[in-house]
């Protein structure tokens, strides 16, 4: 029992005397297990990029909006905001109004016989197109989040697998069953497994977020176009 219990405390002396710090174990790891560390630094880094650039893009967006929400609801007529705005169109819903705006002086002035129905479906479907793209860019990079979220988790997995093969390698080579021996390869592994959670996990929380913001603004993009487009058509039920 005595040398059972020397053993045990002579055991857990030799692998707390070692370096277990992240760096040293990202030397000691294989090129397998090291080529899994770095990609999923990578990809963390990668995910906390696309992240910053869309809380900014968001912010932007949502003030641009507001601003121009105010302009455009401050009383002044459509031809007098077309004329205020000019070639400003850095907000995607002066893009919509400019685009919507065109087609509808265009409409007025190049038909004679023009039908208002008409006219409404080509301002509807120019907005949407505007509309759709917009969107579509801003919907840039959430592949990305997504990505790293579902695969991060399964290539950590398989970091950790691969290091416990070589905890299991190392066994039988020495034919030791020591504590010293394993702790190495398991602690390669639980670190492979610790930098798949570190990528998944942030790039799982921003690609929420995110999805959120973009259905918000969406909305209140596809809410705009709707507005503009039944003040468009009661102008062309009166023929102004």
């Amino acid at each position: 029992m005595f040398e059972l219990i020397l053993q045990s405390t002579t055991t857990l002396h030799e692998v707390s005397s070692g370096d277990f710090s992240f760096w040293s174990l990202f030397k000691r790891a294989d090129w397998v297990v090291k080529g899994v560390m770095i990609l999923l630094a990578i990809a963390s880094i990668w995910s906390w990029v696309v992240a910053i650039d869309k809380a900014v893009m968001f912010f932007m967006l949502r003030r641009r909006a507001t601003s121009f929400e105010d302009t455009f609801w401050s009383g002044r007529t459509l031809d007098e905001l077309s004329q205020a705005l000019g070639n400003d169109t850095r907000d995607p819903m002066a893009r919509v109004f400019a685009a919507a705006m065109r087609e509808y002086n265009e409409s007025r002035t190049t038909s004679t016989h023009r039908s208002d129905a008409a006219t409404h479906d080509r301002i509807d479907a120019v907005m949407n197109l505007v509309v759709n793209r917009e969107l579509a860019k801003a919907e840039r990079g959430m592949t990305v989040l997504a990505t790293v979220a579902s695969a991060s988790v399964f290539v950590g997995l398989f970091g950790t697998v691969w290091g416990i093969m070589n905890a299991f390698r190392a066994i039988a080579a020495s034919q030791n069953t020591n504590l010293s021996v394993v702790a190495p390869g398991i602690a390669e592994a639980l670190f492979a497994t610790a930098l798949g959670l570190i990528a998944a996990i942030p790039a799982l929380i921003f690609y929420n977020i995110f999805t959120s913001d973009l259905d918000k603004y969406g909305g209140r993009l596809e809410g705009y176009a709707d507005e503009l487009s039944a003040i468009l058509s009661r102008k062309l039920s009166k023929g102004s």
